[in-house]
């Protein structure tokens, strides 16, 4: 059995019982404090270390050889040999939430049916305007003066559409991701049933 003492000056002296290098055991002994100056009252002082040296004795108690060990590896860390115990206590890091992929199945027939809504919207959109309708969306009226213009206007939204699924797909806001492709397919359904419901 190795004996050492450590005196902290004017408050408390540590002493620790090597039984085993496994194996510490730790005493801590408060001493009193010099006497304070008669100008300024410092019990508070005394008695707030003399609970701190009480906590630190129950903690040492209880700890177990994980408190212990801590404890010897800051004060001799090459006299430290962990048991297998306290090396496998060590808990697992929760895993994070996966995050699916952009392509997964679910997003691909978002966008397939924004893509064939997009499209039905543009050949409903075609015939009427062929037939001397007249287009009502402002942003669609400047492309719909020709076939390729109306075609990119539709193809456009279309990649928009995705663009905008694939930013907030980035960003982590993934119910977003897939609310803005059905927003599109709902909107290009009313438009088609307008369409087809005025020719």
């Amino acid at each position: 059995m190795v004996r050492k003492v450590i005196n902290l000056k004017y408050l408390a002296a540590i002493e620790i019982y090597f039984l085993s290098p496994a194996n510490p055991v730790v005493l801590v002994q408060v001493a009193d404090a010099r006497p304070p100056p008669k100008f300024m009252n410092t019990t508070w002082f005394s008695n707030a270390l003399k609970q701190a040296a009480r906590v630190l004795i129950v903690a040492s108690t209880l700890g177990g050889a994980a408190f212990a060990q801590q404890t010897l590896a800051m004060l001799h860390p090459e006299a430290i040999e962990l048991p297998p115990a306290v090396v496998m206590a060590n808990p697992r890091v929760p895993e994070a939430p996966r995050q699916h992929k952009f392509w997964d199945t679910e997003n691909r027939l978002l966008f397939t049916a924004a893509a064939a809504s997009a499209g039905a919207d543009f050949a409903v959109t075609h015939a009427n305007l062929q037939r001397g309708g007249q287009e009502l969306n402002p942003m669609t009226r400047i492309f719909s003066g020709t076939t390729g213009g109306l075609a990119v206007n539709f193809a456009g939204e279309t990649a928009g559409v995705v663009g905008l699924s694939y930013f907030f797909h980035r960003t982590g806001h993934h119910r977003l991701e897939r609310v803005v492709p059905m927003i599109n397919i709902g909107a290009s359904a009313v438009a088609v049933t307008y369409g087809l419901a005025h020719r």
